[in-house]
């Protein structure tokens, strides 16, 4: 079985926006050269989740988790994610799709986040 990782970002309008997320995909190449990984967009920016999927899956990719770059989940990941997660796994039955934990809402992230707003103030 080869898996994948696909880091799901909204998007946004200015490209400079990805910046932070290319280079958590940059960190992830550097720790783990083996795993393919990709970074799609939900708007405004591309690739799409569907074009990094079928992009992985003709390289061999039998599962696929994505991991949603987002800081809580709303009504994107709520309602549209796992939609778009069932017409993947439709199109595409030989391969696991799964999602993985909101980025945002894991433990340590919430204490990194907590850090970098202390380090702010100089704490």
């Amino acid at each position: 079985m080869t898996t994948a990782l696909i880091l799901f970002a909204h998007g946004a309008r200015d490209p400079e926006w990805a910046s932070p997320m290319r280079r958590v995909q940059a960190a992830i190449r550097r720790r783990r050269p083996d795993l393919p990984v990709e970074l799609a967009f939900l708007e405004f920016m591309a690739p799409t989740l569907a074009d990094c999927a079928q992009a992985l899956i003709a390289g061999g990719a039998t599962k696929i988790v994505v991991m949603p770059m987002f800081v809580a989940r709303g009504g994107h990941l709520k309602r549209d994610v796992p939609e778009l997660l069932a017409s993947l796994q439709a199109a595409h039955p030989g391969v696991e799709l799964t999602l993985g934990e909101v980025a945002g809402e894991q433990e340590i992230v919430v204490q990194a986040m907590a850090e970098a707003s202390l380090q702010t103030l100089g704490l």
